[in-house]
């Protein structure tokens, strides 16, 4: 292993491909760092890195991720405050000697394309199955689909009475996350044709956060392995636009080579057949 940088809740550890930060545990320590525990950044995954001063005698070293390189950052969408930032170490002042060195030594690994977006995501996010628990909704996903479960105190009549909901992964073309903070935020799936309704409370395909349900540390993370999960599932997307015996034909290739679960491949089957009439 290579050079080690002991920031405030933090510690960096530089690899000849990879950056291993490992978060502390603590009060201090923000719940989403401790929620993820640590991460292996790819190299290839960052396109930056900056020294800054900060306050109180303290210097910020930062990796800047490449575009389209994490899918945490790419739900979070600018929404992270500074202090949750996973990509942001806070140093002593006495420091900052270590960190432009640290920072310098990273910047010499940067490939020639590294201000480039990345082609795929690169940084591994949690895994499922998982569970989220939300102001009007239980969220499950289990790597083929994401079901929501209502919650008969929280939920709308238009949820309720329209039933849990279950949504194969096939269906789902991203996710829309909103921070939690302040008044609260929600976690919408981009359904491949069914429009989203603009209110979250009443749209199927949202979970809904309010205080003390469905916090960033708990709704960011769930939110990047959906995220993650439906830019891999791309090839069932490549079966739309051609005629109906080429979808149906690709649709058996990726079901046989293990891509699609049952119930994805018989919503699709069906799908793709009706069209084809």
């Amino acid at each position: 292993m290579g050079d080690v940088l002991a920031g405030n809740h933090a510690v960096w550890e530089f690899d000849s491909d990879s950056v291993l930060i490992r978060f502390a545990r603590g009060m201090r320590t923000p719940r989403l760092w401790q929620a993820l525990s640590s991460r292996r950044i790819p190299l290839e995954a960052v396109s930056a890195v900056t020294v800054t001063a900060g306050r109180r005698d303290t210097v910020v070293l930062r990796a800047v991720p490449r575009p389209g390189a994490d899918p945490l950052m790419e739900a979070a969408a600018g929404q992270l405050k500074d202090a949750c930032d996973p990509y942001r170490v806070v140093l002593p002042g006495e420091r900052a000697t270590s960190a432009a060195a640290f920072a310098a030594a990273l910047r010499s690994r940067l490939g020639p394309d590294a201000a480039e977006p990345a082609p795929r995501f690169l940084v591994d996010v949690p895994q499922p199955p998982l569970q989220l628990k939300a102001y009007d909704a239980r969220v499950g996903f289990d790597g083929s689909s994401v079901g929501f479960h209502w919650s008969r105190t929280g939920a709308t009549g238009t949820k309720w009475k329209a039933g849990d909901q279950q949504y194969p992964l096939a269906e789902v073309t991203g996710v829309e996350w909103r921070s939690p903070g302040g008044t609260g935020g929600h976690l919408r799936l981009l359904l491949r044709e069914t429009p989203a309704d603009p209110r979250p409370d009443h749209d199927l395909a949202t979970a809904v956060f309010s205080v003390g349900y469905g916090a960033v540390h708990e709704s960011l993370p769930f939110a990047a392995a959906v995220l993650a999960a439906t830019r891999s599932r791309t090839p069932v997307a490549a079966a739309r636009g051609r005629s109906g015996d080429e979808r149906l034909r690709h649709l058996s290739e990726l079901y046989s080579a293990g891509l699609l679960t049952d119930g994805e491949y018989a919503t699709l089957r069906d799908r793709f057949t009706a069209e084809s009439r």
